[in-house]
């Protein structure tokens, strides 16, 4: 197996582990057989950097999350905008996943729909900006 071989089943294996919330060893196990089983693509030219590039966002990701949900807590926010946001050039479809779990992982942002043409819809919450006062 070569290096993205791995990265697809140590990110098929976290996936499991995620969803499953359970870390025991029969779990695990059982995720390492299904990330196995589960089928793979054509071989691609993906780029062992875009991947570690990608996976290194998701962990910075985490601490920002955390910041986000505590400021949405004590801060609300009021305003929401859904904006399309271009999808990087030459990406494969385990990168997009990458790219659209990244976005929704945080607590203001979602991808609502993903376009083949190349384009993420993202639903964002912001705090509401205070308004000028009016001069009568």
């Amino acid at each position: 197996m070569d290096k993205i071989a791995y990265l697809n089943l140590t990110l098929r294996l976290t996936i499991w582990l995620l969803l499953t919330a359970d870390w025991t060893l029969p779990n695990i196990l059982m995720g390492i057989a299904i990330a196995l089983i589960l089928p793979r693509g054509y071989p691609s030219q993906e780029n062992l950097k875009h991947w570690l590039t990608t996976l290194w966002k998701v962990v910075k990701a985490i601490p920002q999350a955390y910041l986000e949900a505590i400021e949405i807590i004590f801060r609300p926010h009021n305003r929401e905008v859904i904006i399309r946001q271009r999808v990087k050039d030459k990406r494969t479809f385990g990168l997009v996943f990458l790219d659209i779990f990244l976005i929704t992982f945080t607590p203001k942002t979602i991808v609502t729909k993903y376009d083949e043409r190349g384009w993420y819809e993202v639903h964002r919450i912001a705090r509401k900006k205070k308004l000028p006062k009016i001069k009568k």
